[in-house]
């Protein structure tokens, strides 16, 4: 495991100050990492740690992170540190006390904010993960193909390597060759995304203030954030009234809302199997349906 006196000596002179007494007091929590919250007297700081073969996972967390700092419409986890050390990559953070859920209208404007940062390319200057599954992100003028290509038939090629069924296959890639016309009279701007916004990745600070974490940064469709939100749980018709009035929701969102989760269904399906593999089919016949 990781040597923590000597992980507490270096932050605490990147502070200035002395460690004094150092204690690495495990959190649960987390299907991919093993969490720590490390104490001394220079601070307190937020550890994930894996397999050393992983930093690169770590590397683009930060560089998420970071962006979404820039960005200063939102409060994320400062990074402190990133690296390797006796056969374990890890990523320091800093230590948040997390409270409930935000609320509606405070989470929807600081979200707002942040899908107003935009570039001019979909994509990401790194690729990352979701969960624990790669994510590409190269630079895309073409949003529909950005889409195809390194959303859904990525996942796709997964489910064929993963032994997934044919005519979720197939189906699959009908749908794919399909995508634009879900996009006929709808080009989205490039706003700088969560990627992972469900209900567990986001929460409120000890005054009230929205945090989101655990980020799979990219530059696409905003619409693709909120229909995330909506997967896993629903932060209600106050959080969308108070978002509209600061960025527009076009009216075809209720229709491509499916299509962006069924990326992470498939994502669930290559890593979970059981009942994701049919959700995902069925999400797959309803969107398919729409076409006819």
């Amino acid at each position: 495991m990781i040597d923590w006196s000597t992980l507490a000596h270096d932050l605490a002179a990147q502070a200035g100050k002395n460690p004094g007494k150092v204690r690495a007091i495990p959190l649960a929590g987390g299907d991919i990492n093993r969490a720590f919250r490390l104490e001394s007297s220079a601070g307190c700081y937020f550890v994930k740690v894996n397999s050393a073969a992983l930093e690169s996972m770590f590397v683009a967390e930060r560089r998420g992170l970071e962006a979404i700092l820039d960005c200063a419409a939102i409060r994320v986890p400062r990074v402190y540190q990133t690296g390797c050390a006796t056969g374990f990559a890890y990523i320091v953070l800093e230590y948040i006390e997390l409270a409930a859920v935000p609320a509606a209208d405070r989470l929807a404007q600081a979200l707002a904010a942040m899908h107003a940062c935009r570039q001019l390319r979909y994509g990401f200057d790194i690729d990352n993960t979701i969960g624990s599954t790669p994510q590409l992100n190269r630079c895309s003028d073409d949003w529909v193909e950005f889409w195809r290509e390194q959303r859904l038939e990525y996942q796709l090629a997964l489910a064929q390597q993963n032994g997934l069924p044919t005519r979720l296959l197939d189906s699959g890639r009908r749908l794919a060759q399909e995508l634009g016309r879900f996009f006929e009279s709808y080009r989205p701007q490039a706003s700088l995304l969560h990627g992972d916004l469900w209900s567990g990745n986001y929460a409120a600070d000890s005054c009230g203030d929205p945090v989101v974490y655990d980020p799979a940064c990219y530059y696409g469709d905003h619409e693709a954030d909120l229909a995330m939100m909506e997967l896993f749980g629903n932060p209600g018709a106050r959080f969308f009234a108070s978002y509209r009035e600061r960025f527009p929701i076009d009216a075809g969102y209720p229709r491509r809302r499916d299509l962006y989760n069924l990326y992470h269904l498939l994502n669930h399906a290559n890593l979970f199997g059981g009942g994701y593999i049919a959700q995902s089919q069925r999400i797959i016949d309803q969107l398919l349906a729409q076409l006819r």
